[in-house]
């Protein structure tokens, strides 16, 4: 049974719902790669207490979800973008798409 603090066994009570938007959803690739690296920095520079640590590890997880959502949806991007007349996707290798851009 749940205290006066919304404790239930000792463990909190979640009340985040599952549809509120991460805090990162809106922030851009780069600027979570920023954050994501300043808070490896921060750290390995072992400044840090261990619930501060904690935090950081929460958030980098977060960070690197994120990060690799963005770099999945842009691979798509590419599948959808070198899909050729016939409705055949043509996957192309990184060094293939920097030749076309050359040309």
């Amino acid at each position: 049974m749940a205290d006066s603090r919304g404790y239930l066994g000792g463990m909190t009570k979640n009340t985040k719902k599952s549809s509120e938007a991460a805090p990162e959803a809106g922030l851009a690739f780069e600027a979570a790669l920023d954050e994501l690296e300043a808070l490896v920095h921060k750290m390995e520079s072992g400044e840090l207490s261990l619930e501060d640590s904690l935090a950081a590890f929460e958030r980098g997880v977060k960070l690197t979800r994120h990060c690799q959502a963005a770099l999945k949806s842009a691979e798509l991007k590419v599948k959808v973008l070198t899909e050729n007349d016939t409705d055949d996707l043509e996957i192309l290798e990184l060094d293939d798409i920097a030749e076309l851009d050359d040309d």
